[in-house]
């Protein structure tokens, strides 16, 4: 089965990181996430991730580093979830693929519901936060 290539920004804005919970339509609905989308065809990790962050969020960043990768397996197929430091002048206030958006702190990360497949990023945050 084809592993799908995922982009996410950990998105930077002071000492706090943006993390966005998905509509309760969509699947993995209710779940925090980093935000980002599917990578396409003929684009590079971060073209896709700057394009996916226009789209849902209408919010420019500036990518960093790469940061991390994971692969997690869910019910209905394999995602290869890319990662990105990233950080940005602007505040995101609404999004076209979540309900409700938080700028947390990165110890307080794995308080929140997040997606399986962020949670392995949000533990490397926490281990490498102040080596970033």
């Amino acid at each position: 089965m084809a592993i799908t290539k995922v982009v996410c920004g950990i998105i930077f804005k002071d000492d706090l990181v943006l993390i966005c919970r998905r509509k309760p339509e969509k699947s993995l609905g209710g779940y925090w996430e980093f935000p980002g989308g599917k990578v396409e065809d003929g684009e590079s990790y971060e073209e896709s991730l700057l394009r996916e962050l226009i789209e849902e969020l209408n919010l420019k960043v500036e990518i960093k580093q790469y940061f991390f990768d994971t692969v997690h397996h869910y019910d209905n197929g394999a995602i290869e979830l890319i990662s990105f430091i990233c950080e940005t002048e602007s505040i995101a206030t609404e999004s076209t693929d979540h309900d409700q958006l938080e700028w947390v702190k990165i110890n307080d990360l794995l308080k929140w519901k997040l997606a399986p497949a962020d949670i392995p990023i949000a533990n490397a945050l926490n281990k490498n936060f102040y080596n970033l």
